[in-house]
């Protein structure tokens, strides 16, 4: 940047506080848009896990029923064939839902590049004041 030599001290500190809310300003449209972007992000998750389940609940009813016919043709008794495929069922929900859980965490829907460049403006803010 260019300083002309003849600005006061009071001019110098304006010219600084401007260009502070100025940068302010440019981080608070930073972080609007991208945690606009990051909740758009949440929103398709969220889509993808209902989706899944409704797409889901019908077709595993049709394959828990055959797996327990195929189980009491092997021999085993209805209440056992039953609860086998109701068994295998809760752990591919719970794999489903840890993986809708795992998409909307913490660090994923961060505004990391805000965040980093606060850090930035912040170092810049404390080199302009020295």
């Amino acid at each position: 940047m260019n300083y002309r030599s003849d600005k006061s001290i009071p001019e110098l500190l304006s010219d600084i506080l401007a260009q502070l809310a100025k940068l302010i300003g440019n981080e608070f449209d930073l972080a609007k848009a991208e945690l606009s972007s990051k909740a758009g992000e949440a929103t398709r998750a969220v889509a993808m896990i209902g989706a899944g389940a409704v797409i889901m609940i019908p077709a595993l009813v049709l394959l828990l029923f055959s797996a327990a016919a195929a189980l009491m043709h092997a021999g085993f008794s209805e209440p056992i064939a039953y609860l086998m495929t109701g068994g295998g069922a809760v752990v591919l929900a719970g794999v489903l839902v840890g993986v809708g859980i795992n998409r909307m965490s913490g660090d994923a829907l961060k505004p990391s590049m805000t965040l980093d460049q606060l850090q930035r403006d912040k170092v810049a803010a404390k080199e302009m004041m020295q």
